[in-house]
């Protein structure tokens, strides 16, 4: 993290949009992309992420942070929570490779990752919404997303494009923060 004011800047932008100021939390994204594309593109280049990767790893990012918003202490620092969750895409981009990947931990020496088990409701409530997709969207999320096959290995399957699979993973996406928002209402 360069600035302490940025992510204290972060920090006051998440508890708002917990406390459910929309605007809040629309600022706290746009806000932390920039940041997020740049951790990406440097960090993933080491571990073997491809730059035409880079897009498809923030967006999981994102989204992985939207869904993990309320398993962030908000007595505790943004910045270690922001920057655990995006090693972990990263991580998981590349293993979709098939290789194993080794992220060197003096990256990531300034945070302390979240020890705490996913809280099974959690679970429960991404079934819940991806039950809620078209059946395409709905594959795709869960081939990417949950079982770690590549674009390639998707593309091939649902004989599609990898440009089309991207796409419309891009869609699935939005339409999962749609009904995620639309639930939280």
């Amino acid at each position: 993290m360069d600035s302490p004011e940025i992510e204290k800047g972060w920090a006051l932008l998440m508890r708002s949009a917990l406390e459910g100021d929309s605007e809040a939390y629309r600022r706290f994204f746009i806000s932390l992309t920039p940041f997020l594309r740049s951790l990406t593109k440097r960090n993933g280049v080491r571990i073997g992420v491809q730059p035409d990767e880079v897009e498809d790893v923030v967006q999981e990012i994102l989204l992985a942070i939207h869904l993990k918003r309320y398993t962030w202490d908000i007595g505790r620092p943004i910045g270690p929570w922001i920057v655990t969750i995006a090693r972990n895409k990263l991580v998981d981009a590349r293993r979709r490779k098939g290789n194993k990947v080794s992220v060197p931990i003096e990256d990531f020496s300034n945070f302390l990752s979240d020890a705490r088990a996913a809280d099974p409701a959690e679970r429960g409530d991404l079934d819940r919404l991806l039950n809620k997709l078209n059946d395409k969207q709905r594959d795709l999320v869960h081939s990417l997303s949950i079982e770690g096959r590549s674009v390639a290995e998707t593309a091939d399957r649902l004989n599609m494009k990898e440009a089309a699979v991207r796409v419309a993973l891009h869609r699935a996406i939005k339409s999962l923060a749609a009904l995620y928002l639309d639930c939280d209402e």
